[in-house]
């Protein structure tokens, strides 16, 4: 019988400790060509409200597809705006393996590949995080950060003061304002449901790292231009080209893909200002869902499959 993985399982079973080193290779795999996958085909349900998208993809380890809903309406709600099903096959014998529940597999797949990032570009010693966003991504960038950087200072902004106070008083960060939270930092991180640039070049230290993870549309922004022009970095060009309203509109030049560097394949200085635009792919999820299942253990499997007949 074909498994079916609840979030609670996951949660018990994957940890940055494994991912963050597995999405390295899993990306240097992807930018080596050691992968199939096809554009994200995303459907528009109700334009910056609702969309459905489809995000198949082999690898030499998993074979699949992740459908997930981006539902900007969400926010504010307690509905988290991104949920998501993956379903994992065996590559070799083309057997369905399981059903898992995709949401918590999203949220840390996309802070692990920035920890991943920031790893190789951050600047050494750096000891202020600003994280601009108080939600889900906030919080598992937060998580995910603090096993590649020893911060000493934590600031967070949002939108809705509120939401950026109680996330301070979880967290022990310090709220701020948008430009006293910025500068100085030497890693940022935007993760907002922003349509209109946040972020100003002019405000970032020289060497400074930013992991932008909003903007998910071709016309929305969370970065200026002048923040654009720094050493700019990508998980894949064709996707980054196609869904990045951050890198269409500025019309910024891509340096390389992230899996580029993990393999030294492309080198990086740490004294450049850099931007990590990511924008998640689907060999990401299935990755994730491969070491999911791999960790859940051949017995409890066999009781699965048991107690299903």
């Amino acid at each position: 019988m074909t498994l079916t993985l609840s979030e609670e399982a996951i949660a018990r079973v994957l940890t940055y400790e494994q991912l963050i080193p597995l999405m390295e290779k899993t990306l240097s795999a992807f930018s080596a060509g050691r992968a199939i996958q096809p554009m994200r085909n995303v459907l528009t349900i109700e334009e910056g409200k609702r969309f459905l998208g489809v995000m198949p993809a082999v690898s030499e380890d998993g074979m699949g597809a992740k459908l997930v809903c981006f539902y900007p309406k969400n926010a504010g709600t307690g509905i988290p705006t991104h949920l998501a099903m993956i379903m994992l096959f065996d590559p070799e014998t083309g057997k369905p393996l399981a059903f898992l529940d995709g949401r918590l597999i999203t949220e840390m797949r996309t802070a692990a590949v920035s920890a991943a990032v920031t790893k190789h570009l951050a600047p050494e010693g750096g000891k202020i995080l600003t994280l601009l966003g108080s939600g889900i991504q906030a919080h598992a960038h937060l998580q995910a950060l603090r096993h590649v950087c020893d911060f000493e200072e934590v600031r967070v902004w949002s939108r809705t003061r509120e939401n950026a106070q109680r996330f301070s008083e979880q967290h022990n960060a310090t709220a701020m304002d948008l430009e006293t939270a910025v500068r100085g930092a030497d890693v940022v991180v935007t993760a907002t449901l922003a349509v209109e640039p946040i972020l100003k070049g002019e405000w970032l230290k020289q060497g400074a790292h930013v992991n932008a993870i909003g903007a998910a549309r071709p016309t929305w922004r969370e970065l200026d231009d002048a923040a654009m022009r720094n050493t700019l970095v990508v998980d894949s060009r064709e996707a980054a080209l196609k869904e990045s309203g951050d890198v269409i509109l500025s019309k910024a030049a891509i340096i390389a893909e992230v899996g580029e560097i993990f393999s030294s394949f492309k080198n990086v200085p740490r004294f450049e200002t850099t931007i990590f635009k990511s924008v998640g792919i689907a060999v990401e999820d299935i990755a994730t869902a491969r070491l999911v299942y791999d960790s859940i253990g051949s017995d409890q499997r066999d009781r699965q499959d048991s107690l299903s007949r």
